[in-house]
């Protein structure tokens, strides 16, 4: 019956005669915001006025009505003995003032005749008023000067007699010109905390799971909306995703967020625990970015959606790009990729060798969902030394052919010239003539997607990929080279060229030149070419 519950009859003070009396009680003055210490001190006030002996009602009612009470000060046989008893509140003017704080964000102003009173007590009693000494007065006293010397109390002022917002010293402190008003704090979790505990308190989980939901909307307009934490719909562009051996409800959430389908691995999570029938096989699953969890998790379950993946390497793919296929494909985390790709020496490479990059031959690997980032990689290096092993490359020179293969398999574009072009850097490499790569180059800037360069980049000596400045082969790999660029290395075209170009770019038509005048001519052509293609410019 939660749908029953009154929202304001669960936070609401005070018992029903209580409520009588406020309600038929005139106000004197008219309501105005105040802080919480100048109400909580009005009303402390208000406590300490002599009842006056109540009118006879029938029935013994007057005697059961109490006076003005702090907050809390009722005793255990004045209580409601269960939720059920607790008072109903028919306005937000029958709240307490702390309450009703929290909900609207201003109190109102106190009982005029508590403000005179409180007032009237405050200049009469200087030992009441001077009590704490300069560290300031009781919070009572305190707070009511200060109740009164706002605006509805007469003709102080902010920071009037009493000290003013509890900053009271022994006699009072001179006026004071009207301060600006301070920017509202933003007290939503606060709020939220506050409320919740109240009702818990007072109606039990029942109130609880009724006034959740608002209680919600309170903190979003009290703090201002945040960005929503889980997509809407169905999802955009297609995406796999693999779910591993072993996997848990959690791991399967931060494998979804982490390949873009569910915007928050906390939300999608949350979904799972009210849902304790599903059960996730280890595979792949064709999936969508941005869906909402509800879509997300349905896919999941969704046989059809269930697909054989694998992680695709092309020729003259970079590591960084092959790791990057190994988090989003195979439900890796970035962690243990770039952990696994750093313990080179695992692998049973050449000593020495400082890097995967050329080692992780290109090829289609199907996903394994019991696999981990060093077996697929060891995968990768084992059949990259099968390929080696099959070109007939001896197990002493296979780093420099890898080496070889990766610049080759960068600059070549038809795979006709690919001993051609491996014959071009050979000869250069025989007379001692630096290789001038563009592609290694920009391979040493970062940039494993172009061949092109600055004048800039080709002049930095700091880069030690820059083939312009440093003789011979570069460092280490470049990309990851496949069978045409190891066998172009391990079988040269015969010739004397010592540059090319590719005069053609959309059919990769390739000039070939022995001399640097030949050269000259073939870039020529390459420039007009580029003048009447101006969408390669």
């Amino acid at each position: 019956m939660a749908d029953d519950l009154d929202w304001d009859a669960i936070i609401a003070p005070g018992d029903d005669a209580g409520r009588r009396r406020r309600t038929t009680e005139p106000a004197a003055e008219p309501d105005r915001p105040m802080s919480r210490r100048e109400a909580r001190a009005a009303e402390a006030a208000e406590s300490a006025r002599p009842v006056s002996a109540p009118a006879e009602e029938p029935d013994g009612a007057a005697a059961a009505e109490p006076g003005p009470r702090a907050w809390g000060s009722e005793s255990a046989a004045a209580r409601p003995t269960s939720p059920a008893d607790a008072p109903v509140a028919r306005s937000d003017d029958e709240l307490h003032p702390d309450v009703r704080a929290l909900l609207t964000g201003e109190l109102r102003a106190p009982d005029a005749q508590a403000v005179r009173e409180a007032r009237a007590g405050a200049r009469q009693d200087p030992e009441a008023r001077g009590a704490s000494g300069p560290a300031g007065p009781p919070a009572a006293a305190s707070g009511a000067a200060a109740a009164a010397s706002g605006p509805a109390g007469g003709d102080h002022g902010v920071g009037g007699t009493g000290g003013g917002r509890g900053r009271g010293g022994g006699g009072g402190g001179a006026s004071r010109p009207p301060r600006e008003p301070r920017p509202r704090r933003r007290r939503g979790p606060l709020i939220a905390g506050i409320v919740i505990v109240a009702l818990v308190l007072v109606g039990g989980v029942g109130a609880y799971a009724f006034a959740a939901p608002k209680v919600q909307q309170l903190v979003s307009a009290i703090g201002g909306s945040s960005e929503p934490d889980d997509y809407t719909g169905d999802g955009t562009s297609k995406v796999t995703i693999t779910i591993k051996q072993g996997d848990i409800g959690e791991d399967v959430a931060k494998t979804l967020q982490r390949s873009g389908v569910v915007k928050s691995s906390k939300v999608f999570y949350k979904l799972l625990l009210t849902s304790p029938d599903v059960s996730f096989q280890p595979g792949s699953y064709e999936l969508k970015k941005e869906m909402s969890s509800k879509a997300a998790l349905a896919a999941l379950k969704d046989s059809d959606n269930r697909v054989q993946a694998s992680i695709v390497i092309p020729e003259g793919t970079a590591l960084q790009d092959i790791e990057a296929g190994m988090v989003s494909k195979a439900g890796l985390s970035e962690a243990e990729v770039t952990a696994a790709a750093k313990d080179v020496q695992a692998y049973g490479l050449p000593a020495g060798t400082t890097t995967l990059e050329g080692w992780l031959f290109p090829a289609t690997y199907p996903i394994n969902p019991g696999w981990t980032a060093e077996q697929y990689f060891q995968s990768m290096v084992d059949t990259m030394k099968e390929h080696l092993a099959a070109a007939g490359v001896a197990e002493a020179d296979q780093e420099r052919v890898v080496v070889f293969a990766s610049l080759v398999q960068k600059e070549a574009g038809l795979a006709a010239d690919y001993p051609k072009v491996a014959r071009v850097f050979q000869n250069r490499l025989d007379i001692d003539m630096p290789l001038q790569s563009d592609a290694t180059v920009a391979y040493g800037t970062g940039n494993t997607h172009k061949v092109t360069t600055t004048d800039a980049e080709r002049a930095d000596a700091g880069n030690p990929y820059n083939t312009y400045v440093h003789k011979g082969l570069p460092p280490a790999p470049i990309s990851n080279p496949g069978d045409v660029a190891i066998k172009a290395v391990t079988n040269m075209a015969d010739g004397k060229w010592l540059y090319f170009v590719t005069v053609d770019l959309d059919t990769g038509e390739t000039v070939f030149s022995d001399t640097y005048a030949e050269h000259q001519v073939a870039v020529k052509q390459f420039q007009a070419w580029l003048r009447a293609h101006p969408e390669y410019q």
